[in-house]
């Protein structure tokens, strides 16, 4: 019990100096890492800069005591920060105490949420936003992000969480475009695109692969140190460019979240989406890398691990925070072990936090800007649309059903938007179970449809397979189908449910079979089962079904076959379209 809820209790009583050295190599290249991204996705929220810094630091504690995975970096994320300033500025004005204070909220909110979700193991409430939607709400979400970042790369005053509000902002502030602001900005996107693009140079001038990675990875800080430098000698402040100006240099201060119950109203459903999405994307990238080393992961113990560092977040005066893509990744690839080097990384951005942010007094917000633009365009992914519509036109439906709403109506809107349809289209797919009639391939043992194959079959035996549980939402159309069958063959005797593909049958769906075997007794026609699972099975003998039923429940299809067919010559069926013609039956 111990283990399950402290899982540092697995994994504390083995650590050695290796593993320690390891963990330390791979903190050191985060901290470098986080500490661009940290202010630049404060920024994005809307927030002081150094609150940035303040959500990586005890965050990374918390998960380190509570998360399952060895690797995954917690802290700021554009994504989130993108939906945490949509849900800030609806309450309060941005630059106010009241805006931190509700960012504050927001992150307890949000934690107290997963944390819960985590104890009552509620981890398959992620399984309903579906891949092609989560891909569509983070392609939006870049374009949003990106978007929202031109005007601070531009110096210019502009705003919104919607594309519409941000292109009629822009455009109605570009006279007042600052151009050396601009420049450094632009620069800043050069420099780090060059940087993103250098690892086949830099290996091609015989640099080894995990050199040239950890060099590539540090291109942000190399940006954020050369315009800091230039801004500072130029004195650039003196001519209008917007710098990061005085950072507070002390630990973070204990958090209080907001008195005001309105407020706690008026961010819960933004905190449950953050929490979702947050949790969806930080599971993903867990499990993935979690399988490169056999490792595994809890869901559920997840849920807490995320919960309790978005605690630890309000509680140190910060944002909400989840699992990032790229310094995860960095983190797995520089070698970290367990989650003391996501402690090390927290306990190294704390001494950047108390001695060297001075250090940051010059720095352009429009570095910040570039940083969070570059970020946000990998997000952005046309492959994956591209190749959901040659494979499922529904689902590339509602994946640019999300995109256009989170572009139009914002982030929030996507993702209620991306649940909606992902459950929709589930409901609509499961509403109409595929079914086919069988016949035996001669010869063999084997049933195949009818539509598809040369196969044997009888004028008085239907063997009916169902290739879908049964419930509530398809068990009417159950019964049309096999009245339909009925109504087609007069003379039918014998009528066989396949269920080999039937792992559930809920109290409608008996209901439907009651009707069934009740119309097919008044129809002259005996009602069969075959090959019904075990646990199906199980839940049919709570029920009086089977002591109505008016044939019998046969172990397998051939055994059905052979002892209905007895005394009768099958005929050969020819298939109406060779295999590669149908595509809808299979």
């Amino acid at each position: 019990m111990l283990k399950r809820y402290f899982p540092i209790v697995e994994w504390l009583p083995r650590y050695d100096r290796q593993t320690l050295s390891s963990d330390m190599v791979a903190a050191l290249i985060v901290t470098l890492m986080v500490i661009p991204q940290a202010l630049a996705y404060a920024l994005l929220a809307g927030l002081p800069a150094i609150v940035g810094l303040y959500a990586s630091i005890l965050p990374l504690f918390a998960y380190a005591v509570f998360g399952t995975s060895r690797t995954l970096a917690i802290g700021p994320m554009a994504l989130v920060s993108l939906m945490t300033g949509a849900a800030l500025v609806e309450v309060a004005t941005p630059g106010s105490a009241a805006y931190l204070e509700a960012a504050i909220t927001l992150a307890f909110l949000t934690g107290i949420i997963l944390t819960l979700m985590g104890l009552f193991r509620l981890g398959f409430f992620a399984n309903f936003l579906s891949h092609p939607v989560v891909s569509g709400l983070l392609s939006a979400s870049g374009i949003l992000i990106a978007a929202s970042q031109l005007a601070g790369l531009a110096g210019i005053e502009a705003s919104g969480f919607t594309l519409v509000t941000q292109a009629s902002n822009l455009l109605a502030n570009l006279d007042a475009i600052h151009w050396p602001t601009l420049a450094i900005g632009l620069a800043s996107v050069a420099l780090l695109q060059l940087f993103r693009r250098a690892r086949p140079r830099l290996k091609a001038w015989g640099m080894n692969a995990r050199h040239a990675s950890f060099l590539v990875k540090l291109g942000p800080l190399f940006v954020v140190a050369l315009t800091t430098a230039v801004c500072w000698a130029a004195d650039l402040p003196s001519r209008g460019v917007d710098v990061v100006g005085d950072v507070p240099g002390h630990l973070p201060p204990l958090g209080i979240p907001s008195s005001d119950l309105g407020v706690w109203r008026d961010l819960l459903v933004p905190a449950l989406l953050i929490g979702i999405v947050g949790f969806i994307e930080s599971v993903a990238l867990a499990q993935m890398l979690a399988a490169r080393r056999r490792q595994r992961i809890s869901p559920d113990q997840e849920l807490i691990g995320l919960g309790t560092a978005n605690i630890a977040s309000a509680v140190s005066s910060g944002l909400p925070v989840i699992g990032s893509l790229s310094r995860t990744v960095v983190n797995f690839d520089a070698g970290a072990q367990t989650p003391a080097a996501g402690a090390f990384a927290a306990v190294g951005v704390a001494f950047v936090t108390l001695f060297l942010t001075p250090l940051i007094y010059f720095l352009p917000i429009a570095t910040l800007a570039a940083i969070i633009i570059v970020s946000a365009l990998t997000l952005i992914d046309t492959r994956t649309l591209r190749r959901t519509w040659r494979y499922s036109h529904g689902d590339a439906a509602a994946m640019l059903a999300t995109i256009v709403l989170t572009l139009v109506q914002g982030v929030e809107a996507g993702v209620i938007a991306g649940v909606g349809l992902s459950i929709g289209l589930y409901l609509y797919r499961t509403s109409r179970p595929h079914s086919a009639l069988v016949g035996r391939i001669p010869g063999t043992e084997h049933f195949r449809n009818i539509h598809r194959h040369q196969v044997e079959s009888s004028e008085r035996v239907a063997l009916l397979r169902i290739d879908e549980s049964l419930y509530f939402a398809n068990a009417r159309y159950l019964e049309d189908t096999v009245y339909g069958l009925v109504a087609e063959h007069p003379e039918l005797e014998h009528m066989v449910l396949i269920c080999s593909a039937v792992n559930l049958i809920d109290a409608s769906a008996l209901e439907s079979l009651e009707a069934i075997n009740l119309r097919l007794k008044d129809s002259q026609v005996t009602l069969h089962l075959a090959e019904v699972k075990g646990p199906v099975m199980d839940r049919l003998r709570y029920s009086d079904f089977l002591e109505h039923l008016t044939g019998r429940v046969f172990l397998s299809t051939y055994t059905a076959w052979s002892e209905l067919q007895q005394g009768h010559q099958p005929t050969a069926h020819n298939a109406e379209a060779p295999l590669g013609d149908v595509t809808t039956k299979p």
